[in-house]
């Protein structure tokens, strides 16, 4: 049962789904849709062209599909577009997308999205990724799928964080993190592979070998960037493939 609290105030443009939670003193503004089984806390504002799915649990005081941070931004109608089954917990704030880029900023499902994660415009966020706390993304990055970020970690614009990434707390982010890299210190430096992570998601021994072996050929036989990519590029194995994909998309080059 649909459960909006009286001083709530609602939109009449706003499309609302089934069985949705909204807490005291929260705004939905604007052609915002909101899924089923949603609950939105207390002092939230969920505003502008934001399509938000099903199953979502965001807490008090979120700041969702705000006006992006960007001066170029003339009020062009971008967008937010939010998945299912994730959390976004207190005072987040989640930006519109910009013309600039591809107009909207996209979060997946299944993502842990911790107090006051900020995810700037034209981000997009995969899926089953956990962001732990002040982790602040700036505009036009990418997050790959089960990826987790440390609290207090800044990522720069345009940076790529590939899937199964483990970054430490407190890292800066300047660079492109190649899938599967476990980073910490500062500056920021790959410290070998997330095999426990990919042990959890059910990579088999062959696989988070191969991903060694590939990890190796990147950063420990002593061949530039180039060479590297090169060699990587012939591996026939999926998961060495994903690795290759990655660097050859790369544009700020990779932390090393």
């Amino acid at each position: 049962m649909t459960q909006i609290h009286p001083t709530a105030v609602i939109d009449p443009r706003a499309k609302l789904g089934t069985n949705i939670s909204i807490g005291a003193f929260t705004v939905v503004d604007g052609d915002v849709v909101i899924g089923d089984n949603t609950s939105i806390g207390h002092h939230c504002v969920v505003t502008g062209h934001t399509e938000i799915g099903a199953d979502n649990r965001i807490y008090h005081s979120a700041s969702v599909g705000e006006a992006n941070q960007d001066k170029k931004y003339k009020g062009e109608p971008t967008k937010l577009v939010i998945g299912n089954r994730n959390t976004i917990r207190e005072f987040c704030s989640l930006n519109r997308g910009t013309v600039q880029d591809r107009g909207v900023t996209t979060i997946g499902d299944d993502n842990w999205l911790m107090a006051y994660v900020h995810v700037a415009h034209d981000c997009v966020v995969g899926n089953n990724t956990t962001i732990a706390n002040c982790t602040q993304l700036a505009g036009h990055v990418h997050v790959g799928d089960w990826a987790t970020l440390g609290g207090f970690t800044g990522v720069h614009q345009f940076v790529k964080i590939g899937a199964h990434v483990m970054c430490g707390v407190s890292s800066v982010v300047l660079m492109d993190i190649p899938p599967y890299v476990t980073c910490g210190g500062n500056p920021l430096a790959a410290a070998g592979i997330n095999s426990e992570g990919l042990k959890r998601r059910g990579y088999s021994a062959e696989q988070i070998s191969n991903i060694k072996r590939a990890y190796k050929m990147l950063y420990r036989n002593g061949l530039n960037f180039a060479d590297a990519k090169a060699q990587l590029a012939q591996e026939g194995a999926v998961e060495i493939r994903v690795l290759a994909d990655f660097l050859a998309q790369s544009t700020r080059g990779i932390v090393r």
